[in-house]
């Protein structure tokens, strides 16, 4: 990597984490904006959302943080075949501290045992970076910040459980509504859920978090799961949990359900949580370092 790309990759890293730290994808703003006029006018649940619209709108205008949480710092890169990924980790921990020292990122990263901060979100497993090579002569980079509250009421259950059902279809919704009953007033709903069946309890949770990074307007390819996911939604939204709890029509704004093979033994629904601050965002990188597009 010449000197030229390792400048403009820094300047692009940096960008994606202050958009993402800022600025809701349109995706997710049209979203809250349908569910604002869905609910009653003077009713607790409208004011929540009310005030969650004004926030995005003045994240935006100032450039700051839409919560003062900025999140466990997630990226998930698809690179060509014999890029430099160790260079890229290194402009990427350069590019956090540099969005740390500017303010897009709370100081955020604490040391498990001492207690201390370090003070730039530089540590072990932070930035947290899943790598994928690909046959493409471009980088894809995505970047999802996830807050602490939505991540601790994440959820994963092993079937056949005694209360949710078996090893099957109706198992697996009972588990994810469970995690929606379980979310309830907590995790700042609306809430978006990443949802895996599947795989061992490690992979089930990244592959939970990775169906976070769909558009929300999209179709899932496996007819099953499309029904499953509009049946969550569907159902989630009847029980009356609401905005942050406080009642309402609109507790998600969106479920995105994947699977992965699992062991014969083995059958774990891994759940996600994402608060109404979805912050995911992501760009392709031309071959100089510098943004192609935007993704989201």
């Amino acid at each position: 990597m010449t000197l030229a790309q390792a400048t403009a990759l820094d300047a692009a890293l940096l960008e994606l984490i202050r958009v993402t730290s800022t600025v809701l994808p349109d995706d997710v703003v049209r979203v809250i904006r349908s569910a604002t006029g869905e609910e009653e006018a003077g009713s607790n649940a409208r004011y929540a959302l009310d005030v969650i619209g004004c926030n995005i709108d003045l994240a935006k205008d100032k450039s700051q943080p839409l919560c003062q949480d900025t999140g466990s710092i997630l990226f998930f890169v698809h690179t060509p075949v014999g890029y430099d990924q160790l260079a890229f980790e290194e402009a990427t921990i350069g590019a956090v501290r540099e969005a740390t020292a500017r303010g897009y990122l709370r100081q955020n990263s604490v040391d498990s045992v001492t207690g201390g901060n370090t003070g730039d979100n530089i540590g072990p497993g932070s930035p947290n970076i899943h790598f994928h090579q690909w046959r493409r002569d471009y980088v894809e980079v995505k970047l999802m910040l996830k807050g602490g509250g939505c991540e601790n009421v994440g959820d994963q259950f092993s079937l056949p459980h005694p209360k949710l059902g078996g090893r099957d279809m109706a198992g697996v919704e009972n588990a994810i509504l469970q995690a929606v009953l379980g979310a309830q007033g907590k995790g700042c709903g609306p809430g978006i859920l990443g949802v895996a069946i599947g795989g061992d309890r490690a992979s089930g949770y990244v592959e939970s978090k990775t169906q976070l990074l769909r558009p929300l307007d999209d179709s899932n390819p496996d007819p099953l799961l499309a029904e499953l996911e509009e049946r969550i939604v569907t159902k989630a939204n009847k029980s009356g949990i609401g905005p942050m709890g406080f009642g309402g029509k609109t507790t998600l704004l969106g479920c995105k359900i994947g699977k992965l093979n699992r062991l014969p033994a083995s059958f774990y629904v891994s759940v996600s949580y994402m608060c109404w601050a979805y912050r995911r965002q992501g760009v392709d990188l031309a071959a100089d370092g510098s943004i192609l597009k935007w993704l989201y």
